[in-house]
């Protein structure tokens, strides 16, 4: 149950003078009058109106312009002050009621709450009474927002009424302990509450989060935005900020206490108990290693020196080089490969980060000429591998036009030169790179491949990667869960390497269940096998969890379908696949972008035609801007570290975008309200928006049939009271189609 801070305002408009009639005046234009004539003006009728008093609820009337948060942890207590403003900009008078369910864990009597620096005067309602305050304002309003927080206590007091133009300031405090559960702290800020007090965009939203602790954080997640960290000692910072902003969820945030070796945090889902579970594995390794500790290994930058990296790209590539030769372990060693027509090395053997400048002066000498020999470069440098780990980083801005230029023979003579110790890490510069062979080379030799666009800075993208990369931890890694049936696990086994500093995501799904089971992760460090046993983990078989693991799961599975019809070719098994799982959760594809508008989505026959609409050949193209554009795609999705967020409304759809004209879904032609974006996810489930219908992805239309409810009907209400655990999925709106335990509701507009 989401517990969460909730603004109901009561607009009242006022026509004319309050408390008196107002009147129209009825001016028809006077006839014409000619020139140098004195003409009559004929007196205006007044018709007088009788003011008609009452409560309008038009949400468009009020704008927040900022939602401040700061969270202060310590001692697993959470102190959380709000501060937010909103100004009435309708042509009447706001006043109502401050509602605000609190967490069901709350110390009440640490809240306080200002308006305008002036304190007000709270009540604190238990769930009970909560409830029915609840109930009347949706029956009022008919507004079934409020449905989503019964089963809370509340804080309710009166807010002063807000003239058109003005602004009004809350603030608000509460603290609230959080449970240790499986090793993990979770915090969660309602930060989708302001979609009830105003459906327009916040102009300024920032949630500042500070841990403290006394012992070392490990884990750090957060499944629903993309937050800025910074450790101190043994606490952290997170920060969240954004402009224009309209909320698709709240925010959520993990943490776990760190070990001295390799930490494993595991959270679960499952939606029913007649359907496979999902799990998540949050693999943490020491943020630092001693020099001692790091496994020494080579170093070999291959660097594009072709006549096209001439200018910007040959200074940044010169640049980036010079970065990593700069920062390498005291025990690694290098070496570095110039490519064109031909190539070149710095040394004839690997060498010591003694030499390091000397190889950056050699590089800072030469300029860019000639073709591009990548299977040269490629070979030569899997021929320097010797016993250690060896990691290449691999620069082009072009396609292969000189020696091998066969794609499938440099594919070949890479598998057959690189041992299993070599891991490549390609940068492909610009749209003029062939994204097919960069892929399949990374993915057979467990590296990434990262995409430089014209905008974006090569020195920057290489230093991000190598700075994740420097102290190895564990390479080679598997993972066993004794006692359960385990599969489709991303990342894809055998995982890949483990470094300081960084964090491995691991998601699959499981069957069956079982309590107390071991964990094991076992990988080489050096050249020696180490093996990590983690011991009491749970994988239930009950219903609940955290939902946002399927969607996690099913983003990377979506990544990795795609990728294989990019690299291998299309066939229905896979398009099937994905068109699935982006209906089911939501998450749209280029084989999905265009149904968002269509009243059948759910339908077979809609899914079976729409895998026949796109053709796949901008997934197909192995260079130009829709490659790299559908390698981005891809390559995001199957590496994401958060789901897929929902739709987003930028622009019209492109043929590798998600995208879609957000005119089409504006509350109202010509308002000032934001677009209602027609996907939503609530408690584990996918809705879409069909017509003016919200259709859960599950229901389907071929072989179900629904009951019907009339929305704020007493039997809508009686559904509730039964089944409380509707009211999540109400509060979507007055015609709403969700399945629960295989029965399908409807709720059909009064």
């Amino acid at each position: 149950m989401k517990r969460i801070l909730l603004l109901s305002l009561a607009l009242l408009t006022l026509f004319g003078l309050v408390g008196s009639a107002a009147a129209q005046v009825d001016c028809p234009p006077p006839p014409p009058c000619p020139p140098d004539a004195i003409c009559e003006i004929m007196p205006c009728v007044i018709t007088p109106v009788p003011w008609v008093g009452g409560v309008s609820t038009n949400p468009e009337w009020l704008k927040i312009d900022f939602h401040r948060v700061a969270v202060t942890i310590a001692d697993q207590i959470a102190r959380t002050s709000i501060e937010l403003e909103f100004v009435n900009e309708g042509n009447g008078l706001a006043e109502g009621t401050f509602l605000f369910p609190l967490p069901a864990d709350a110390a009440v009597d640490q809240l306080i709450m200002y308006i305008n620096e002036t304190p007000i005067e709270a009540r604190i309602l238990d769930a009970t009474e909560a409830r029915g305050i609840y109930d009347a304002i949706v029956r009022q309003y008919r507004d079934p927002a409020l449905l989503e927080y019964v089963g809370t206590q509340a804080v309710q007091a009166n807010v002063f009424p807000i003239p058109p133009g003005e602004k009004r300031r809350i603030q608000l405090s509460y603290t609230q302990p959080l449970a240790i559960d499986n090793g993990l702290l979770h915090y969660v800020y309602p930060l989708d509450v302001t979609h009830i007090m105003s459906r327009r965009a916040i102009d300024s939203v920032s949630i500042s989060l500070q841990v403290e602790s006394d012992d070392p954080i490990g884990s750090i997640y957060s499944p629903s935005h993309n937050i800025a960290l910074s450790r101190d000692g043994n606490g952290f910072r997170a920060g969240f900020e954004a402009s224009s902003y309209v909320p698709e969820g709240d925010f959520s945030l993990y943490w776990g206490v760190a070990s001295e070796t390799i930490s494993v945090n595991l959270l679960t889902y499952r939606e029913s108990a007649n359907e496979d579970g999902f799990f998540m594995l949050m693999v943490q390794p020491p943020l630092e290693l001693p020099q001692d500790r790091i496994v020494p290994r080579d170093i070999i930058v291959v660097l594009d020196q072709s006549g096209s990296m001439d200018g910007d790209k040959w200074n940044q590539a010169r640049e980036a080089a010079a970065y990593v030769l700069d920062n390498l372990n005291e025990q690694d060693r290098f070496n570095v490969i110039l490519f064109s027509t031909g190539w070149r090395i710095f040394a004839n053997d690997l060498q010591s980060p003694d030499v390091a400048q000397q190889a950056i002066d050699w590089i800072n000498t030469q300029w860019a000429e000639g073709g591009t020999d990548i299977n040269g470069a490629l070979t030569t440098a899997l021929d320097m591998v010797g016993e250690r780990p060896a990691t290449i980083l691999f620069m082009t801005d072009g396609l292969p036009t000189e020696g091998e230029t066969n794609i499938q023979s440099i594919l070949d003579n890479v598998e057959n030169a690189a041992p299993s110790n070599a891991r490549i890490f390609a940068f492909g510069v610009g749209d003029d790179v062939d994204t097919q062979l960069l892929d399949t080379i990374v993915q057979e030799n467990r590296g990434t491949s990262s995409y430089v666009r014209p905008s974006e800075r090569i020195d920057e993208e290489v230093a991000s990667l190598f700075n994740k990369i420097s102290a190895p931890v564990l390479t080679d890694i598997t993972l066993n869960i004794d006692g359960l049936t385990v599969d489709t696990v991303y990342p894809q086994l055998p995982l890949p390497d483990l470094f300081a500093g960084t964090q491995m995501t691991i998601v699959g799904r499981y069957r069956g269940s079982a309590d107390d089971l071991a964990v094991t992760l076992s990988g080489m460090v050096g050249a020696e096998v180490q093996t990590f046993v983690y011991d009491g983990m749970d994988f239930p078989d009950l219903a609940g969890g955290e939902p946002f693991i399927a969607r996690l799961w099913a983003t990377r599975r979506i990544g990795e379908l795609l990728n294989n019809i990019r690299l291998n070719g299309e066939n229905q098994e896979l398009v099937d696949s994905i068109i699935r799982l982006s209906v089911r959760y939501g998450i749209i594809t280029p084989y999905t972008s265009f149904l968002i508008t269509e009243d059948d989505i759910l339908s077979r026959q809609a899914q079976e035609e729409a895998a026949g609409e796109f053709e796949a050949g901008a997934l197909r193209q192995a260079s130009g801007g829709e490659a790299v554009d559908a390698a981005d795609l891809a390559g995001g999705l199957a590496a994401a570290e958060a789901p897929a967020p929902v739709l987003q409304m930028l622009g019209t759809p492109t043929p590798l975008g998600t995208q879609v004209a957000p005119e089409l879904y504006a509350a109202d032609p010509g308002s000032n309200a934001a677009p209602v974006n027609p996907i939503q996810t609530v408690g584990g489930k996918t809705f879409i928006l069909q017509g003016t219908v919200w259709t859960d992805t599950t229901f389907e239309p071929d072989t179900m049939t629904t009951e019907k409810v009339a929305f704020l009907s007493d039997a809508y209400f009686d559904l509730l009271t039964a089944h409380p655990e509707l009211t999540e999925y109400f509060a979507l709106g007055d015609a709403v189609v969700v399945v629960l335990d295989g029965v399908a509701y409807e709720v059909t507009p009064e």
